[in-house]
């Protein structure tokens, strides 16, 4: 019966620690793709109305407040300028950052 119970409290103390050590934490990382149309212009007017894109996004379409808002493509087809944003918090920017040094050293 003492051997059982020190089973037990062996297992419940090595889970307990294993718990309180591995915390997760949160980081928010989205890839977004936004478009406008390619009759918005150029110079000035392309830019803002690039610009309108991404607050629109930043406004709509994530929940999270961004540290890090980086333009990873920007593609004409058709009729429309199609734009991929890489949106992170502080803790998915460090992530992003990780991961593309890792990239980075294998090419």
């Amino acid at each position: 019966m003492r051997r059982a119970l020190l089973k037990s409290f062996l297992i419940i103390m090595v889970s307990g620690s294993l718990t309180a050590l591995g915390t997760p934490t949160s980081a928010y990382v989205a890839a977004v793709l936004t478009s406008i149309p390619t009759a918005s212009g150029e110079g000035d007017q392309l830019e803002i109305a690039v610009k309108a894109a991404i607050k629109d996004v930043l406004e709509h379409a994530i929940a999270f407040v961004p540290t890090v808002i980086d333009v990873r493509d920007a593609r004409v087809v058709g009729d429309r300028i199609f734009i991929l944003l890489l949106i992170a918090d502080d803790d998915g920017a460090a992530i992003v950052k990780s991961l593309t040094e890792v990239n980075a050293e294998e090419l």
